[in-house]
Order: structure tokens, then sequence, then C-alpha cells
């Protein structure tokens, strides 16, 4: 297990290049990012280092998560004690929300392309969640923003496109510590976030071709 993930290649079933879901959506300003960063900045906390051993915690939760679904034992060889320890909060918090739920994994990391967007994706895990097909994105963070609702969304149409069933979008919150609480939001208003989606697709492609002709 190692603690960055390689960046995904997406491609059309006829071999062209796709743009992720992530990489459009990161076009979407986050104003709550600076006044964040400043904060750190006035306590003389270092922000990148920071937010480096959140990430780390993060990727952990994430691969903990990962192997409870698929039922696997996890490599920890990578991480230290303390990680390991902090990240136990976060999958104790998933394995507590899994034992009042009925759930039942379909798949996980599951990449998906939109040959006519050619757009692409990885879902963290699809299953059936109470009876409902579900799609759930986990989040390791203090709190879940409008573009993490729209990439829910985003991935529910994705896996339409390409014939699966999907009744539901799901933000599993999982915070990193014991501080930062659970929450388990159901994705709404499900065609004004594709529209924005849309909209920012656009967005990405218009800079790329304003790059690619030198403007």
């Amino acid at each position: 297990m190692k603690k960055a993930k390689a960046h995904q290649r997406y491609l059309t079933s006829k071999g062209e290049p796709c743009v992720g879901v992530t990489t459009v959506l990161g076009k979407i300003a986050k104003p709550y990012l600076i006044t964040w960063a400043n904060k750190l900045g006035l306590d003389g906390i270092d922000s990148t280092k920071y937010v480096d051993g959140l990430a780390d915690i993060g990727t952990l939760i994430h691969y903990l998560i990962e192997c409870d679904c698929k039922g696997t034992t996890p490599e920890l060889g990578d991480y230290s004690q303390n990680d390991i320890v902090t990240a136990r909060f976060g999958l104790q918090k998933w394995l507590n929300w899994k034992a009042l739920n009925k759930f039942e994994l379909i798949d996980s990391e599951l990449q998906i392309v939109s040959d006519d967007l050619r757009v692409g994706g990885t879902c963290d895990i699809y299953a059936k969640v109470n009876g409902k097909f579900s799609v759930m994105d986990i989040k390791t963070s203090k709190a879940t923003y409008a573009e993490q609702r729209t990439q829910g969304i985003a991935y529910k149409k994705l896996l339409e496109a390409n014939g699966k069933q999907v009744d539901e979008a799901r933000i599993i919150r999982v915070g990193r510590n014991e501080n930062e609480g659970f929450d388990d939001i159901l994705i709404g208003a499900e065609e004004l976030h594709w529209k924005r989606f849309l909209i920012y697709l656009e967005a990405y492609r218009a800079d790329k071709n304003l790059e690619n002709a030198g403007g």
C-alpha cells in the first residue's frame, strides 16, 4: 500500500484520452481554502506539511475502508504507528455506520468512462444500501462542500451511462480523528449538480482550446 495513488488515466472504448471528473471540478474556486491556509500561517503552521500529514491519514482511512469492504487484510508498512492509530478512529466510524445499515458491496475503486462526453472517473464504492443501488464517495474532511456533491452526481451519471442502476448518490464523510465527526449525506438537486458539472466541463475544454491556440 503506497501513501499516494497514481494519477488515473481514462480512455474511451476507442482509446481516446478522457478528462477526469475531479480535474474538471478543480476549476471551481475554493475561497475557504485560502482563509484556512491563512489561519494556519497566522498560527505559525506550515500549511503544506500540515496538508501532507492529513493526506496520509485520509488515504489510509480510504484504504482501510476499501479493505473492509473487500474483506482483505491491509498492508500498513508505509505508515507510522501514529497514523495507523489515528486512521483506525475513521475506520471505526465507518464500521459503526455499516452496522446500522444493510450494506452489500458490488464494486469498489470502479473506473467508469462516458464515450459521449469523453469524461472518466473512479467511484469509491458502488453498493446496495438498504436495498437501493448507491454510488458512495468517501470524504475524509471536517466538512463537505458543494463541489463534492457535484462530483457524486457526476459519478452517478457516468455509471448510468454505462448501464448501471443507481438509485442514489451519497457522500460518506469520515472525520480524520475523534473530533471531526461523521456524516452520511444523500445528494439532492441532481439535475442542477449535473448541469453545473457540464458547465465546468465546457469551461475546462474552452481553456484547453485557448491554450492550444496560444491564447
